[in-house]
């Protein structure tokens, strides 16, 4: 980490990322994706549910404002520059490199620690359209979310392109099938519930560790929209359309959110919801249209967990590109191949980590105990990341705020206001959480400081043998 403001661009003549391929519509399918609907409200809502209770719409909501300051954020730092490393790129520029790479090793651990959660249920909700039975088996399940897993990573490793056609396709699907249940979760009618404003009040939390227990699964819910941000080089128009793509995704999921947990509320118990942690939209689609019809909503979980595994995968590697092409980590890692322009070294690393966490979640407890301490533990490292980012923003821009009343709002209030958001979640949660939670949503950012050091001390020594090697060349007059 040698100068603040140093980057170590590629060699010239080196091969790049494949620049400009990817259109605006390709932006908002991705922020969609990355965000996952169907798998989200699937492997969340239980997890919400059970610190907010009927409170679930309020606590999408509050923490939806809060997240748009965030997008909002990001919009504004790649206004200025569109880079694949998106907040580990721009908190380093206008922070400091330290913090910078605090913000790319926690987005990392994120979507690693989201990878080993989102197979497990990819692989139980695929064998179960198949057999209910073996959906039950660590075996069946394990194979085939490996398998689902595995064909996502060559899909990333075959070029951004294909990528992006099996993300239009994959998420297409899902947003139709989602309509189709939210018209006939509506048209059901209340079945345990009528709706009531004070699902949507603050007044339905109890106190601020109830509300911010809920802000943390909600945070998770929103995630991942970001995904458009690290594909800003790869993107027309790279100051403008990745922004505008997170901001139009958003917006739709936030709505989307919205409706299914209304609808939730008045169409399932609190038991009905515990029981089917890791896919209450299973039991969802059963009750609103029962037999074969409600597996419709499955495939639909299925689709969206596949297009979530596959941006997720997009982020860590980009963000380790940039990481590598800066010789903050590995130099490796910023290698572009020059056939599929992705940076293949940084994909085979981010297939093989997985996996190995993969094998050992199998086996630590039930599917409902592994994706709600996995939901806990990417809401402390989204935390630290998007608010990084938040206050990059304010910094970036610190002299043009109040030039304009746009600006004040979009550049400096708003995401200051969602970075504190983010930073009082953090700290009002973390001691409620288990042991588990803690270890990897702390130990894992800790951890991120062993390299950090090495890398650190690496370029530290670079500087220096380079500025003896100058004292040591003779002058010219």
């Amino acid at each position: 980490m040698a100068s603040h403001h140093q980057i170590n661009e590629s060699s010239p003549g080196a091969p790049e990322l494949a620049h400009g391929v990817l259109s605006l519509r390709d932006s908002v399918i991705m922020g969609i994706a990355g965000v996952a609907p169907a798998y989200t409200i699937a492997a969340s809502t239980a997890a919400l549910a059970a610190a907010v209770g009927l409170g679930a719409p309020a606590s999408l909501l509050y923490c939806g404002i809060a997240m748009f300051g965030i997008v909002w954020a990001f919009h504004y730092l790649g206004s200025k520059e569109a880079s694949a490393g998106a907040s580990y790129t721009w908190v380093r520029n206008s922070l400091h490199p330290l913090l910078g790479y605090l913000a790319g090793w926690s987005m990392i651990v994120s979507a690693l620690v989201f990878m080993v959660a989102g197979t497990i249920p990819a692989g139980a909700l695929a064998v179960g359209l198949v057999s209910a039975s073996l959906a039950n088996n660590v075996v069946v399940v394990g194979a085939v979310g490996i398998v689902v897993f595995i064909l996502m990573i060559a899909a990333v490793g075959a070029g951004v392109t294909i990528t992006a056609r099996l993300q239009v396709f994959l998420t297409s699907v899902e947003l139709v099938l989602l309509m189709i249940f939210a018209a006939l979760m509506l048209l059901h009618g209340s079945r345990i519930h009528s709706f009531h404003w004070s699902w949507l009040s603050p007044t339905v939390f109890h106190g601020p560790s109830g509300f911010f227990a809920g802000a943390l699964v909600a945070a998770f819910y929103y995630w991942g929209w970001d995904v458009t941000a690290n594909l800003g080089e790869e993107t027309a128009k790279p100051k403008s359309n990745p922004g505008l793509g997170a901001l139009l995704g958003v917006a739709m999921v936030f709505c989307i959110f919205e409706v299914f947990t209304i609808g939730t509320n008045i169409v399932l118990t609190s038991h009905e919801i515990t029981a089917n942690a890791a896919d209450v939209l299973g039991v969802l689609g059963q009750t609103v249209w029962p037999g074969l019809g409600g597996k419709a909503i499955v495939v639909a979980v299925v689709l969206s967990t596949v297009a979530t595994l596959e941006t997720s995968i997009v982020q860590v590697t980009r963000t380790l590109y940039a990481m590598g092409r800066d010789g903050v980590l590995a130099r490796s890692l910023g290698e572009i191949n020059p056939s599929s322009r992705t940076p293949l070294k940084a994909t085979i690393l981010v297939g093989a980590v997985p996996l190995v966490l993969f094998f050992g979640a199998l086996f630590i407890g039930s599917v409902g105990a592994i994706l709600e301490d996995a939901i806990n533990a990417v809401g402390l490292q989204i935390a630290v990341y998007y608010s990084l980012a938040g206050f990059a923003v304010v910094f970036s821009y610190r002299h043009s705020l109040l030039r304009s009343v746009k600006l004040f709002l979009l550049a400096g209030l708003w995401p200051l206001l969602g970075s504190i958001f983010m930073v009082a979640m953090f700290v009002v949660t973390l001691p409620n959480l288990n042991l588990t939670t803690q270890i990897v949503g702390i130990g894992a950012l800790v951890l991120g400081l062993i390299p950090a050091a090495v890398y650190w001390r690496r370029a530290r020594l670079s500087i220096s043998l380079t500025a003896l090697e100058n004292k040591r060349l003779p002058t010219l007059d």
